[in-house]
């Protein structure tokens, strides 16, 4: 259940409760897509003020097998993660990964990216994995279309994830009403698509809000529109978008996306660009973006961001991390993706601070200028 505390022009401050604990939102989720963060990270992730983990429907499904998981008691004891998990439906990945895919009224038949063997996918194919996992939310099973589509084709496959959705809530009602599901008390989000076309936008998110969902996503955005067309589409979107109902923007992004995206009244956001940025150097700082790769930090004794109070920053130079990434050595990774995972927690953090005392606005003015920079 989500709860709105206040609001500060469109941006909100609230909190969404789930059966494994409550968020404080605006919230980033760390993104374990198999289990695990990339990047050899796991029992720091509360320290580094995580608060949600994401994990991937289509790649748990491969591998090691949805059944399999839940033997092992679900995600939350395979993992030994105890707070909210949200699974990705799978739709994306079908639609990004696999390179033979067939899209049906039933579902999606396609070829797995591991091994090439067919598999299908529909919404309920896709509602018995995620209840199988024994998530706290389920993703509704969508289609995403390349940003741009034809206006009729992203027409055609608005209503038919219209259908889906619908498809999704009566199974995940009948698992939910079993004695022998994992979590009975599992939350389903439904997904807003349209591309970019603002009418077929706003008239999906009125038509999916008459559901009652226990949140709202955005979804087809950030895959190769430019940014200001991404924003335009949310502050289209977002007067339609229920209020008492948590909002969350998916795959989004830099923190400059995030700060945007707050500002235009997103609550939740999830992407791999912290821990993956993180493993080739890129590490994101309140000055802006560092490159620990340039030469300049071959000799450099400072932390990786002064201000900064995470593990890293507390113990390693940039010099040092610099010699582990280019050596190939695996702390160099782990010890780039903690400061990065916990620059972004750290951030939404701040934003939740700045809007309970009121000086949101002032906040996003000065440092949507900043983040973004590279040193």
């Amino acid at each position: 259940m989500y709860k709105l505390i206040k609001q500060e022009g469109t941006a909100r401050r609230g909190e969404f409760t789930t059966p494994h604990g409550t968020i404080q939102t605006p919230a980033f989720m760390n993104v374990a897509t198999c289990g695990a963060i990339k990047g050899a990270v796991a029992l720091d992730l509360k320290d580094i003020k995580c608060q949600v983990q994401l994990c991937n429907t289509y790649h748990l499904h491969l591998r090691p097998g949805d059944n399999k998981v839940r033997e092992l008691g679900g995600l939350h004891n395979f993992t030994r993660w105890d707070g909210p998990i949200l699974t990705d439906s799978g739709g994306f990945q079908v639609f990004s990964l696999a390179k033979l895919r067939n899209i049906k009224e039933e579902g999606v038949y396609f070829n797995s990216h591991i091994d090439g063997r067919k598999i299908f996918m529909g919404p309920e194919e896709s509602m018995n994995i995620q209840s199988n996992l024994g998530s706290t939310i389920a993703m509704a099973f969508d289609e995403c279309v390349e940003n741009p589509s034809p206006y009729q084709y992203t027409k055609d496959s608005v209503a038919r994830t219209t259908r889906w959705l619908k498809r999704c809530i009566n199974r995940m009602n009948e698992l939910n009403s079993l004695e022998t599901t994992l979590n009975r008390e599992q939350m389903l989000f439904g997904i807003n698509q349209g591309g970019t076309y603002k009418d077929l936008r706003c008239d999906h998110m009125k038509e999916i809000a008459e559901l009652d969902l226990d949140g709202y996503a955005i979804g087809g955005l950030a895959v190769g529109e430019p940014t200001e067309v991404m924003y335009e589409i949310i502050e289209t979107v977002e007067p339609h978008a229920p209020k008492n109902k948590i909002r969350y923007l998916m795959g989004v992004g830099t923190p400059v996306n995030i700060l945007e995206a707050v500002y235009r009244g997103v609550d939740l956001f999830d992407c791999v660009m912290p821990s993956r940025n993180a493993r080739h150097g890129q590490l994101f700082t309140w000055e802006g973006v560092r490159n620990l790769n340039n030469a300049k930090y071959e000799l450099d004794p400072s932390p990786v961001d002064s201000h900064c109070d995470c593990p890293t920053c507390r113990n390693f130079s940039r010099a040092y991390i610099r010699h582990l990434l280019k050596s190939g050595e695996m702390l160099g990774m782990r010890l780039a993706v903690i400061h990065n995972l916990y620059f972004y927690n750290n951030l939404m953090e701040v934003i939740r601070h700045k809007l309970d005392e009121g000086s949101f606005t002032d906040f996003y003015e000065k440092y949507r200028n900043i983040l973004g920079v590279r040193i």
